[in-house]
């Protein structure tokens, strides 16, 4: 069944917290911005969903939503969720940055840029506006895209979110160095969440840079023992490293 349909709809046996704490919009709100910085982001759309349980006017759990749907490449139903969202909130800058990411990764370019040009024009001025401006310029392979990223942390400066964002949009349309710089200042501001050196790895194993590539794998799997993906990561550079080195034994014994 498609997700779309029942996003408004909680699931109450996947809710593992105490029944003392108080389950209000507030905390599904903060709940679902912690599974987004830690890439969990099927728990993060339950959880935006939930808030709407208690405000059907909360814009930003809305905006969520297609977000999360967009990160887990679910474009069609995220441009489907945006649209419904709009119909309420039809001026709302993110969404329409929101809706605009969505079609520009369907291919939909111009009217990619055309919301997009309309959530600013709707005096958007947020990161998030212009980290999705950045999206649309590189799926319709503009250099202007450089300006976006750099005006979206410069309207959060010091935030590893931000900058972790702007990675995984780089490294998406394949701009791995550009990604893996980003990346690397995110880790400068926090050093301890795994998914930072995770996405970091991804980077330097497209760029073929090995040794660091494993490095940065072990240290995700070091700070979350439990992120299969990390684990998948290193392994993988461990084959690769013995491949080559099995590859290099014939030169070795011609060598001798």
């Amino acid at each position: 069944m498609s997700r779309f349909v029942n996003l408004e709809f909680g699931d109450e046996s996947e809710d593992s917290f105490s029944a003392q704490q108080i389950k209000d919009e507030a905390f599904y709100s903060d709940q679902a911005q912690q599974a987004y910085e830690r890439g969990a982001f099927e728990p993060a759309l339950r959880y935006y969903s939930k808030v709407l349980e208690f405000n059907p006017q909360n814009v930003s759990a809305w905006t969520g939503q297609v977000r999360m749907l967009i990160e887990m490449r679910e474009y069609k139903e995220a441009r489907m969720w945006a649209e419904k969202a709009l119909e309420r909130f039809p001026t709302a800058p993110e969404l329409l940055a929101a809706k605009a990411v969505a079609l520009g990764r369907m291919g939909n370019l111009d009217e990619a840029l055309a919301f997009s040009d309309a959530s600013i024009e709707e005096r958007g001025d947020t990161p998030y506006i212009w980290l999705a401006r950045g999206d649309v310029l590189l799926a319709r392979a503009e250099n202007r895209a450089d300006y976006c990223f750099d005006k979206a942390v410069m309207l959060a400066p010091r935030d590893w979110f931000i900058l972790w964002l702007a990675g995984r949009i780089r490294r998406f349309y394949e701009n791995f160095a550009a990604a893996a710089r980003l990346l690397q200042s995110a880790i400068e501001l926090n050093y301890s969440n795994f998914i930072v050196w995770l996405e970091l790895g991804h980077c330097q194993r497209a760029l073929g840079i090995s040794g660091p590539a494993r490095l940065s794998y072990a240290r995700a799997c070091e700070l979350n023992p439990g992120c299969t993906e990390a684990r998948v990561g290193l392994a993988q550079m461990d084959d690769l490293g013995l491949w080559r080195w099995l590859k290099a034994l014939p030169k070795r014994f011609i060598a001798k």
